[in-house]
């Protein structure tokens, strides 16, 4: 099953609905810890270094798994963002976090397009940073 035909499946509605609110729960996680700054840290303290420095870079993006992201979150303490966007989009924690697992290195490419993690600037994360990746995913899953 194809990442946008399982979202919509999960969230009981059409692709594009749900390809955005998968967008903003990985926003929201990414705004959570800190900004793109605090999450490549994250990610990288508990052993994900490679796959986000491929996220920010130019070439292809490393995927990890809903198991791998889940235990960096639970011990970041950030799985309550998960949690709680599950809970208001009334599907399981787990299909939820397989989701973001697989958009996550979309929304982090789509956000360092000059390969550059921005340093933060005390402002946190701008969730229109991720304006028009919902679509670009349709567009890539539609092709």
């Amino acid at each position: 099953m194809s990442l946008l035909g399982g979202l919509s499946s999960l969230l009981g509605g059409g692709e594009e609905g749900g390809a955005s609110s998968l967008v903003n729960v990985a926003g929201q996680l990414i705004q959570q810890a800190g900004g793109l700054q605090g999450l490549a840290s994250t990610l990288q303290q508990h052993g994900l270094g490679d796959a986000v420095q491929s996220w920010v870079g130019n070439g292809a993006n490393q995927p990890i798994s809903g198991d791998q992201l889940n235990q960096v979150l639970q011990k970041a303490g950030l799985d309550s963002v998960i949690n709680n966007a599950a809970g208001k989009l009334g599907v399981d924690p787990g299909q939820l976090m397989s989701q973001v697992a697989q958009v996550l290195p979309h929304a982090v490419d789509h956000a360092t397009p000059d390969g550059q993690v921005p340093a933060s600037g005390g402002g946190g994360f701008d969730l229109s940073m991720l304006g028009g990746l919902a679509e670009k995913l349709l567009a890539a899953h539609t092709a």
